[in-house]
């Protein structure tokens, strides 16, 4: 089983559904995609004369920004890739976080990150019978807020909500695909193995920040919860499997 998250930069590349394609013909009924859509967000924030904030990489979330947030996400972003790829013969259904309440979210931090929320439950179920009846489930990380009492929506970040898909489904590879072919040491060199420690002190000394320092997070909360690895790497992974940062729990299991 792999879970997969494609980031929004990598959407607007034409070869993604053909590359999806390919790995869903190689794996059909393994593979779970999480999707993005984060700078379709900034730019309707712009638009309505707002500014995008972020803190760790994660954004920042207002009252008014939620049913933006439903909007581009669950509807615009989630709905034109499921097209494209039914378009191209993959099998694919769409599902919001909100349905089913597949991914159940709490609040991270109200004072800092507004109305961001942490996947704190998945309904594996739900994945598994869409698998299991060969269809490829693909996630808008919207998340419905299990702690209000009432029901209502959390901003899910892409990369926490795909690691927490994947420690659900026991996926032995989580892939985290992003704009640049994998993690960047200081010289701007991408890294082919990485151990969590390692990956934490690119964090720590500030080499890896913004949208990679979530990575690198989301990374290791996957590995410590029994996800064998987490690959970074760009479009080109879904053919090639050896491409990529491949993070691992310990220094002796880095491939």
């Amino acid at each position: 089983m792999r879970v997969i998250k494609i980031g929004g930069r990598a959407q607007n590349d034409g070869r993604l559904a053909s590359l999806i394609r390919h790995a869903w013909s190689v794996s059909p009924g393994e593979i779970c995609l999480v999707h993005g859509g984060g700078d379709e967000i900034s730019a309707m924030q712009r638009a309505l004369g707002r500014e995008a904030a972020f803190v760790g990489g994660r954004r920042v979330t207002g009252h008014g920004d939620l049913e933006l947030l439903r909007m581009v996400l669950s509807g615009i972003v989630n709905k034109r890739l499921v097209n494209a790829l039914v378009a191209a013969g993959i099998p694919a259904v769409g599902l919001s976080g909100e349905d089913g309440a597949l991914i159940g979210a709490e609040l991270i931090d109200a004072a800092s990150l507004g109305f961001s929320g942490r996947p704190v439950g998945i309904n594996a179920v739900l994945l598994r019978t869409l698998l299991v009846g060969g269809y490829l489930p693909l996630i808008s990380p919207v998340g419905y807020d299990v702690t209000s009492g009432s029901g209502g929506v959390l901003n899910v970040n892409g990369d926490d909500a795909a690691a927490a898909i994947a420690i659900a489904l026991k996926a032995e590879e989580l892939l985290l695909i992003a704009d640049v072919e994998g993690v960047r040491d200081e010289d701007g060199e991408t890294i082919s193995a990485l151990s969590c420690d390692a990956a934490h002190e690119l964090v720590t000394s500030g080499t890896a920040g913004g949208g990679m320092a979530a990575k690198i997070e989301s990374a290791a909360a996957a590995l410590s919860a029994g996800v064998t690895r987490v690959r970074v790497s760009d479009l080109d992974a879904l053919r090639d499997e050896t491409r990529g940062t491949f993070i691992t729990q310990s220094q002796s299991a880095v491939i």
